[in-house]
């Protein structure tokens, strides 16, 4: 028998299970279908990095922080220690990029990597449809590091410019390449180093900036410089005639004296170093012994009267201008054409034998001696200078010195050590002994007439001078000089023995006779006594000082017609006691 139970009844006491409408079904199911994707989420995402991560093709998917840095050290950190091949210009190296201050930042490259911490239900359930991906390493540089290293790459891969050129040896023609210079750009040469260190790319090689500079003799104008002149110049040997040689100059001997130079455009030109050549053996010994001074005739007399002798010749001088110029064009001919003429310099004697009487050469005008004790050092330097001077043609208007004639009083110059008068003692010093000449000059210039330009006494009298009538010189100081105002030319005859010295003036006199008057001593002064002890102490004996006037007389038909004063003062001669 069933029992059945009322429905009101029925309903109480049971639970009441509301009427669900059919979307609100399917909305709960989904519910139930999106928390099962991002729980499935949570579980398979695990670490931190989200899967198929690379880096370098190193994955670290699903690796947590440190295990994807550990890992990435592990694979790349070798990497990042090979040497990166670089070149400057054309020329090639490599560069350590640990030392250059370049290295991978693994945990910063891990830091883009991961995913963001961020667990809300779109991310998480995201995370199941989408894979990492490649990531780019992080590269830090230190630049202090990176500047010092190419600046050390510089010193080594910079190269200057060179331009083409020319040079010659043993009569080849020697030619140098041009190339252009380079210089590495430090500071914007650590972006393409950067650069290169991250791409890896093993066996690449880095081009990195650098400022190039163009030769600015290009090998285009290298080849027309060789072609145009250096290989002719090569070629054949050239033939000279200079004066009255002929002689011929080797290709091996022209390439040691020829250059060829860039000019401001950059065109390579020859240059003759002719001072080189000229004073070469191959061109030195053709023209040895060509007289480069004149010689004039020389003059003696006959009672009073002047005869020339026929032996005057030309002075021939080869200069060095001359000589490259004559040379230098022939080097770019060829055959019978690479043969010249040197153009000489020809001075002629100014006395020959045909003009000496033109010039007025006619008769002594006037002749002074002067004696001296013997003494070698007397006979040598006063033997040169009389040497020196003998010959000297003073035209007229022309000026004539002692110190151009003779030159300095130096052992080169033919003089030795001897005794002269300086600070009023006498010493020792080259050329000593030459006042003899100067004074026998001044006496011959005193009776030629002529005119006084300088001229200085001794600073005390010599008893061996004519008193008032005597003359000294000092190289750079004093000199002794007269003009020659005779209206004729003036040769002037020195010639020396061991003990005298004698002077003559040829020319025509202007006076029947020049005469001399010497005046009386006048403000007389006492000499003193004085001891020396300096190793080159010359003794020295006593004498007054005074003043003295001398005249010049000039007279002509037989009558005076002026008169000119010549005044000296001399100081005491101090008694030298040597100790």
């Amino acid at each position: 028998m069933r029992l059945r139970v009322p429905a009101a009844q029925r309903n109480a006491s049971a639970p009441r299970i509301a009427s669900i409408p059919p979307l609100a079904l399917a909305g709960g199911g989904l519910a139930v279908g999106v928390g099962g994707l991002y729980l499935a989420g949570l579980l398979l995402a695990g670490g931190d990095i989200d899967a198929g991560t690379t880096v370098r093709g190193v994955n670290i998917g699903g690796l947590s922080r440190a295990e994807a840095v550990r890992k990435l050290e592990e694979r790349l950190g070798s990497a990042g220690s090979r040497d990166l091949a670089v070149t400057v210009g054309d020329r090639e190296s490599t560069v350590d990029p640990r030392q250059a201050g370049i290295t991978f930042d693994f945990e910063e490259t891990v830091d883009r990597a991961v995913r963001a911490d961020d667990i809300d239900p779109f991310t998480v359930i995201g995370g199941l449809f989408r894979s990492g991906g490649p990531v780019q390493p992080v590269v830090r540089v230190d630049e202090d590091k990176a500047h010092a290293a190419l600046g050390k790459l510089a010193k080594s891969l910079d190269q200057k410019v060179r331009d083409g050129a020319v040079t010659f040896a043993d009569g080849e023609v020697d030619q140098v390449a041009p190339h252009n210079g380079y210089a590495l750009d430090t500071d914007a040469a650590v972006a393409p180093l950067r650069a290169s260190f991250l791409r890896g790319d093993a066996g690449a090689v880095t081009a990195l900036p650098a400022r190039e500079t163009k030769p600015e003799v290009t090998a285009e104008e290298l080849r027309r410089a060789v072609r145009d002149f250096a290989q002719p110049a090569m070629s054949a040997p050239v033939r000279l005639t200079a004066a009255d040689r002929r002689f011929t100059i080797s290709p091996d001997d022209l390439g040691e004296y020829l250059t060829m130079r860039p000019d401001d455009t950059g065109k390579l030109t020859p240059r003759l170093d002719a001072k080189g050549l000229r004073a070469s053996p191959a061109v030195a010994r053709n023209l040895f012994g060509l007289p480069a001074e004149p010689r004039n005739a020389t003059l003696r007399l006959v009672g009073d009267r002047v005869v020339a002798a026929d032996d005057a010749r030309s002075g021939v001088q080869i200069t060095d201008k001359a000589l490259g110029k004559a040379v230098l064009p022939l080097l770019t001919k060829s055959g019978t054409a690479r043969t010249g003429e040197v153009a000489a310099r020809v001075t002629p004697p100014e006395v020959t034998d045909e003009n000496a009487a033109r010039l007025g050469l006619t008769e002594k005008m006037s002749s002074f001696t002067v004696n001296f004790e013997p003494a070698p050092y007397r006979t040598k330097n006063i033997g040169r200078a009389a040497e020196l001077i003998n010959g000297s043609v003073v035209m007229p208007g022309r000026t004539w010195s002692f110190n151009r004639t003779v030159g300095e009083r130096t052992e080169a110059n033919g003089f030795v050590e001897g005794i002269m008068i300086l600070n009023d003692e006498f010493t020792k010093a080259p050329g000593g002994g030459v006042s003899a000449v100067a004074t026998t000059m001044f006496n011959a210039m005193f009776f030629a007439g002529v005119k006084p330009v300088e001229y200085g006494a001794h600073s005390f009298y010599i008893e061996r001078y004519p008193e008032g009538r005597e003359a000294t010189v000092a190289w750079g100081s004093l000199d002794l000089k007269f003009n020659n105002d005779s209206g004729n030319a003036i040769y002037i005859q020195a010639e020396s023995t061991e003990t005298s010295v004698t002077i003559t003036f040829l020319g025509t006199r202007k006076y029947d006779e020049i005469g001399s008057v010497t005046g009386p001593r006048t403000n007389v002064k006492q000499p003193e006594r004085k001891v020396s002890t300096d190793e080159r102490c010359v003794p020295q004996t006593p004498l007054e000082g005074f003043d003295v006037t001398v005249q010049r007389v000039f007279v002509a038909d037989g009558r005076e017609v002026k008169r000119e004063p010549f005044r000296t003062h001399y100081t005491p001669r101090d008694e030298i006691v040597c100790e």
